[in-house]
């Protein structure tokens, strides 16, 4: 059965946000949260484990970015999630170094 029309995305642009945000935005928002654990914790075992529970905050992720109405706001919310995990990744590496 085919998906009904009214709630499909129609804008070509809007679709472009919804399928970035949710590939590359959950991606990097799914391994930067692991690279902040990895900082605090065992970083064998953080890692070991990510390779598990990274596919699956991304999958979320992903269902996550698609629910939304605007693309484009999916596409900055993610972005500004990152960059907020990366400063705090940086901070903690600078006080935990993973190497």
């Amino acid at each position: 059965m085919p998906a009904n029309k009214k709630y499909l995305t129609l804008s070509p642009s809007q679709r472009f946000a919804k399928i970035t945000a949710a590939i590359l935005g959950g991606l990097v928002i799914a391994v930067l949260f692991h690279m902040i654990l990895a900082t605090w914790f065992n970083h064998v075992t953080v890692i070991i484990t990510s390779t598990f529970t990274a596919f699956i905050l991304w999958a979320v992720l992903m269902v996550i970015a698609f629910l939304g109405n605007n693309g484009w706001k999916v596409l900055g919310i993610y972005i500004l999630v990152s960059l907020a995990l990366f400063v705090i990744f940086y901070f903690a590496n600078q006080t935990n170094p993973l190497v």
